[in-house]
């Protein structure tokens, strides 16, 4: 492209192409980027164009839309019409089963991006095994052991720490029934009371009466 050209041969070979209009915005638009155009140059080319008839012109309200001679094409009878149009929507059918197509290779290749590769499934089944091989081992151990407590001896177990947790909050009442009376009469803290005896309660070593 000249620099005398200003673009003209190319907005006029591109609005030839496609047959179809357009403003001086979307010409600028679609060609700025490949071919460097300035939207200035554009407006000045397409006008030169229209003032020289080599494209036609109209003008809507305060934007002017630019397309080619239709002089130059030859005329297209019912039977072209219809081919062009049975020819559009086979392009079209095809466009949307490639679309299709498209789309459930995408969701294929997503699960399979998600997927554990080879190595790692078989990296993972060797952790597997060896974490099943630990449990045998334990189970196992389980098994043979002889120290089993029966059925009877678990629950004179649970029976027995009903009796001591029922004694341990009953003791716990008292005592503190008795703190509380005690320093009714005191000059100092319930803390400096508690040291000076030498009292250590549970909060002190942090345990808790468990709630049955």
């Amino acid at each position: 492209m000249s620099k005398k050209d200003n673009g003209t041969s190319l907005i006029l070979a591109y609005l030839n192409e496609k047959n179809r209009p357009y403003s001086a915005q979307d010409v600028f638009c679609n060609l700025q980027k490949q071919h460097g155009l300035g939207k200035t140059a554009v407006v000045k080319a397409m006008e030169l164009l229209a003032l020289e008839g080599k494209i036609k012109e109209k003008t809507y309200g305060k934007q002017k839309i630019y397309f080619a001679d239709q002089a130059q094409f030859k005329d297209v009878n019912d039977a072209d019409l219809k081919a062009m149009d049975c020819q559009i929507s086979e392009l079209i059918a095809e466009a949307q089963s490639l679309t299709q197509s498209c789309r459930q290779l995408d969701a294929e290749l997503k699960e399979l991006n998600s997927s554990l590769t080879t190595e790692e499934m078989m990296s993972e089944i060797q952790e597997l095994k060896a974490e099943c091989s630990e449990y045998r081992a334990r189970l196992e151990k389980i098994k043979s052991a002889t120290n089993h407590v029966t059925p009877e001896e678990k629950e004179k177990v649970y029976k027995e720490r009903t009796v001591y947790v029922k004694e341990w909050k009953k003791r716990k009442r008292l005592a503190s029934d008795m703190i509380n009376a005690i320093l009714e009469g005191y000059p100092k803290s319930k803390k400096e009371f508690l040291d000076e005896v030498g009292v250590e309660t549970d909060e002190d070593c942090k345990v808790v009466v468990p709630s049955n």
